[in-house]
């Protein structure tokens, strides 16, 4: 069984490959059934344990499983808040064929994942990115998203303004330049695309501050007490999702406004599935506001994991 490095990762995958390796799979014959979601009691913030399944027969078929812990907390520690391994193995015969770097593969299934909901959703000359957040995520985001619409101006907002300077920093080595902005209210209001990866409990993005055209994508909050945009927000956006199965269940920015009647049970228009397979429009005017709502879904794991073992060539 081979193991597969973070490292081995980033030299293999492209966001474009990535992307439409995902395309594919959400037109594809994947079974996903209802992931494991455990709530761990610990000081501080609670963390949580997921177990995600997977497997496909569409041409040579594989099974897969992550194994993943969220411990916000993490940071403070100078660990990630992320952490978990991908098992790949054999659809015909279930033998383990890899195992994946869990927190490498999630960034990039999960950027992937929002980058293929823009290009369904945002305008096709978005050209102002505004990213909420610097974690692990972010780069990934940023790279994503450049790859799919024409970007000419990157904002970066933290509350932590040092992590933000951070990143920009090692962006800028790779030839990405980054600016870090202090308000996040002005940067937003001439935002193109605005892409949040926290872990907030309370709203960062007002929907007062979103440009007629904007596309919102929400990334962070993974459970119906995280929010990271406002009621104004959702109700002001046509709404999509990566799962509904999945948002309905998990993603406080979608759940909170429902159970408040903020917005109706029908305002959720579309999921990847749908999007990818035509049977729901996206973006349909160069004026209306769009949201994406991801909370993960082991399509997208498995889809990765599949990729990343080809490109290694076996």
């Amino acid at each position: 069984m081979r193991v597969v490095t973070a490292e081995e990762i980033d030299r293999v995958l492209t966001p474009p490959a990535l992307i439409d390796a995902l395309h594919d799979a959400f037109r594809g014959d994947f079974v996903v059934p209802t992931r494991h979601h455990h709530t761990i009691s610990c000081p501080g913030a609670d963390a949580t344990l997921l177990m995600m399944p997977a497997w496909t027969s569409t041409g040579a078929p594989f099974l897969g499983c992550k194994l993943v812990t969220v411990f916000p907390d993490n940071n403070s520690r100078g660990e990630a808040s992320v952490q978990g391994q991908y098992l790949l193995m054999s659809g015909e015969t279930g033998k383990p064929l890899a195992i994946i770097d869990g927190p490498a593969l999630t960034a990039w299934r999960t950027a992937c994942a929002s980058a293929l909901a823009t290009r369904f959703l945002a305008r096709k000359d978005a050209a102002h990115l505004v990213m909420v957040g610097s974690g692990t995520l972010a780069p990934h985001l940023i790279r994503a998203h450049a790859s799919v619409r024409p970007l000419t101006r990157i904002s970066l907002w933290n509350r932590t303004k040092a992590h933000a300077i951070e990143l920009a920093f090692r962006l800028a080595e790779d030839g990405c330049e980054i600016e870090v902005v202090p308000d996040l209210e002005a940067a937003i209001r001439s935002a193109d695309i605005v892409s949040c990866a926290t872990l907030s409990a309370t709203p960062l993005v007002r929907g007062a501050w979103l440009k007629p055209g904007a596309h919102v994508d929400l990334v962070g909050g993974f459970t119906p007490q995280m929010r990271e945009a406002d009621d104004d927000a959702v109700r002001r956006a046509r709404i999509y999702v990566d799962t509904r199965s999945g948002a309905l269940k998990e993603a406080g920015d979608i759940i909170d406004p429902m159970v408040r009647r903020v917005i109706s049970d029908t305002a959720v228009l579309g999921d990847l599935f749908e999007l990818c397979r035509g049977t729901v429009s996206g973006r349909a005017s160069e004026n209306e506001i769009t949201l994406f709502k991801s909370v993960g879904t082991a399509v997208e794991d498995l889809a990765a994991a599949m990729l990343v073992w080809r490109c290694l060539g076996n």
